[in-house]
């Protein structure tokens, strides 16, 4: 489901960074689901992070499982309200996505949505396509990685949320912060002759 934007441009494909939300641009209160607003919290590197990926010609997309909405945590009308305040938040930090698509189902609804099921990337890139051979997802959970497996895009571990304390095994194979991850990419804006 797109929470965000309501309306979508035509645009050509381009790369993308599909990203997680909780976890990877705002704390994750562990054992907890984000219900309020207020409790939105970006990490320090999250804006920094996404301004960069634009300016190397990323497009970002966030995706996101909210199945607090199917649990009666919250309400549809509460969880688009903690989505634009995500938003607001990035732009007061000179930083913007372009997409934010979330999954309203419960683990047991087999919806294709909820991830790592492919449903929220199929969605984005019917509304505005991407170059899937340069795209790629980052998350701080399995399920992130596996969607990037049953997408055919590459994935990446950032170690924070859900990974934060996963001990010497995981930081190998990770990033520290969506920022170091965002140093690390190639830069599709540069001209080459």
């Amino acid at each position: 489901m797109r929470a965000w934007p309501r309306r979508v441009k035509a645009l050509p494909p381009a790369p993308t960074a599909f990203l997680d939300r909780d976890g990877v641009l705002n704390w994750n209160r562990a054992g907890a689901y984000v219900t309020r607003p207020e409790q939105i919290r970006l990490y320090a590197a999250a804006a920094p992070a996404l301004r960069l990926m634009a300016a190397k010609g990323y497009r970002l997309v966030v995706l996101t499982n909210q199945s607090g909405v199917a649990r009666g945590y919250i309400t549809l009308a509460q969880a688009l309200a903690i989505n634009m305040k995500l938003l607001r938040d990035l732009r007061l930090k000179g930083a913007a996505v372009d997409a934010v698509y979330f999954c309203p189902h419960g683990p047991g609804e087999k919806c294709a949505c909820r991830k790592p099921e492919p449903g929220l990337i199929e969605e984005a890139n019917k509304d505005i396509p991407a170059d899937m051979e340069r795209s790629f997802m980052a998350g701080d959970k399995k399920s992130d990685l596996a969607l990037a497996r049953r997408a055919g895009i590459k994935g990446h571990l950032v170690l924070t949320g859900h990974w934060r304390s996963a001990g010497p095994a995981a930081a190998a194979k990770g990033y520290g912060s969506l920022l170091a991850l965002a140093r690390s990419l190639p830069d599709y804006k540069r001209k080459t002759i």
